[in-house]
């Protein structure tokens, strides 16, 4: 055994390997939250099969899962990229999780990165599921994958950032009863499961700017209607990113 076999080596590891491990650690307490999993997985899938099993909605000529897997798909990247990431992140900035793990070698944009990889596992993990889910029940998509992983990317980053606003402005408790109060009218009138066409005319315009309907009708140009690329929509959902990662850079408390 040579001499020095043992030294200390002091020192951070090295960086893309501290995001893995954050991102490792970050998907494992989202995945084991039992209320996590209700937002990103359950209510998604109950809606889902009920809606496409019971005609509640009317959602036009064709295949009632035509219609509501896209919206769906949509609720899951919100229920994740914002909901569950803005209570997780609340908590975790009350009880100074965030100011221990601001004060590591890991830096801050670094502990940003690996939760928002963590959120794109989560993402990929509910669209394979629901997927899955909506073939059984009968789905028949067709359009540009591309589009789709574009719309997907937009909408992951533009709720990225409001949840991430919320979580670094407001307290804990109401960023609790704020995220969900907000899943809970962009689910009714975000045109997930009831069509935009639904509501009165002066307010189709204003639900049609949301970000939830921007993915939802985006989606829904692409795997109903065959769309290249709805660039409309894709464009309220750039603007959103946007405005919302920009603000949360600035606004973001870490205690």
């Amino acid at each position: 055994m040579s001499a020095g076999t043992y030294t200390p080596r002091p020192g951070a590891a090295p960086l893309p390997r501290m995001i893995a491990a954050q991102t490792a650690l970050e998907t494992r307490m989202l995945l084991r939250n039992g209320e996590q999993l209700l937002l990103t997985v359950i209510i998604p899938t109950l809606l889902l099969v009920l809606f496409s099993a019971v005609d509640i909605v009317d959602t036009g000529s064709g295949a009632s899962v035509d219609f509501l897997a896209p919206g769906i798909l949509a609720l899951a990247v919100m229920s994740t990229a914002f909901t569950g990431q803005a209570i997780a992140t609340g908590f975790e900035r009350r009880y100074g999780v965030l100011k221990r793990l601001g004060a590591s070698p890991l830096p801050r944009w670094a502990l940003m990165t690996a939760k928002t990889l963590s959120v794109l596992v989560t993402e990929v993990l509910q669209i394979v599921l629901l997927t899955v889910i909506a073939f059984a029940l009968g789905w028949s998509p067709h359009g540009n994958p591309l589009a789709v992983l574009l719309l997907l990317v937009l909408g992951t980053a533009a709720f990225s950032g409001l949840g991430l606003l919320m979580a670094g402005t407001l307290k804990a408790e109401a960023t609790l009863a704020a995220a969900n109060l907000v899943f809970l009218l962009l689910l009714v009138g975000g045109g997930v499961i009831v069509p935009l066409d639904k509501f009165p005319d002066a307010v189709q315009s204003v639900l049609g700017l949301l970000p939830v309907s921007a993915l939802s009708e985006g989606l829904r140009d692409v795997l109903q209607h065959g769309a290249s690329m709805p660039w409309a929509q894709a464009g309220i959902l750039t603007v959103w990113a946007v405005l919302g990662l920009g603000a949360a850079a600035k606004f973001f408390r870490w205690e």
